[in-house]
């Protein structure tokens, strides 16, 4: 079987320094419509919740969207939603029961590639129905995103502040959405020329994806992953090197501020250590542990 990160293992090495770069949330203004117009609605119907759909809504919209877990893998979320809405005592109320998925927590734990491919594969091996019912619904996650987003535009200062990294750096996309979508937007906007390769999840983790690729090429020191989530600054950390945070809701000011200041100092070496430091302490302000339903 053909190695899914061959492209990530094969590319050349041009430039000194590496950037990766998520895509949605961070590059593109479309974690907001994919989710509320996508993902959510998809859960609620593929998963029978309509009897409690404006909680699995709130749910949904906390683990995707406003919380520390912004931007993981669609399995792992799509069990903290059930997990969340099974310990709410409005859901108990309406004696509405979350779907039991043990085999595909089980998946979740041996599997690293979480894509549609993979599972395909365990479903065929298996015949298992809550795998089979989890593919669907991603397949139907996958369908709608390619009816719903288009148009949606770079943030500002992203074309911008590829045209500057891309003079002396190599840049990558690293991404835990499917392949074929990160392609279809980075295309559809004239900005995957910039990118020597679009890694989505079907060539494993975020941290695998960086691991790949700075391995035996890059200094660490020269090495910085961008990302609007806390799972890009832990597949940064897991490498050792550095991140630099997308403020969700405050992403313009966040593009603008690397444009103009701190490609500078990552460039220069005067990235590391308290100017970094303070960047994160700022990030890490934007995404709570505790749904707000809890701290009513």
């Amino acid at each position: 079987m053909s190695d899914p990160a061959q492209e990530l293992r094969d590319f050349k090495k041009e430039k000194d320094f590496l950037i990766g770069i998520d895509s949605d949330g961070c590059a593109f203004d479309t974690m907001e419509i994919k989710h509320k117009e996508c993902f959510t609605p998809n859960i609620i119907n593929e998963w029978d919740l309509q009897a409690v759909s404006k909680y699995a809504r709130e749910a949904s919209e906390f683990v995707n969207l406003y919380s520390k877990w912004r931007g993981i893998n669609r399995f792992p979320a799509l069990i903290m939603v059930f997990d969340l809405l099974s310990e709410r005592e409005e859901v108990k109320k309406r004696g509405v029961e979350m779907p039991k998925v043990d085999s595909l927590r089980k998946w979740i734990e041996k599997e690293t590639k979480l894509g549609n491919p993979a599972l395909e594969k365990i479903v065929k091996e298996t015949n298992d129905p809550v795998l089979a019912r989890t593919l669907k619904w991603s397949k139907e996650v996958n369908n709608t995103v390619a009816k719903f987003v288009r148009g949606v535009p770079p943030f500002p200062f992203v074309r911008e502040s590829l045209e500057a990294m891309s003079k002396i750096a190599d840049i990558l996309v690293v991404s835990a959405t499917p392949g074929e979508a990160l392609v279809r937007e980075w295309k559809e906007h004239g900005i995957d020329k910039y990118v020597k390769v679009i890694a989505g999840q079907e060539m494993g983790t975020k941290k695998e994806h960086l691991a790949i690729a700075t391995e035996g090429r890059y200094d660490k020191d020269k090495v910085l992953m961008i990302g609007d989530a806390n799972g890009d600054m832990k597949a940064a950390h897991a490498n050792n090197v550095h991140f630099y945070p997308i403020n969700p809701g405050n992403e313009d000011a966040s593009w603008e501020k690397l444009l103009k200041e701190s490609l500078k100092k990552f460039t220069e070496g005067k990235y590391a250590g308290k100017y970094e430091e303070k960047l994160i302490a700022e990030f890490n302000t934007y995404l709570p542990e505790t749904p707000p339903w809890k701290l009513k």
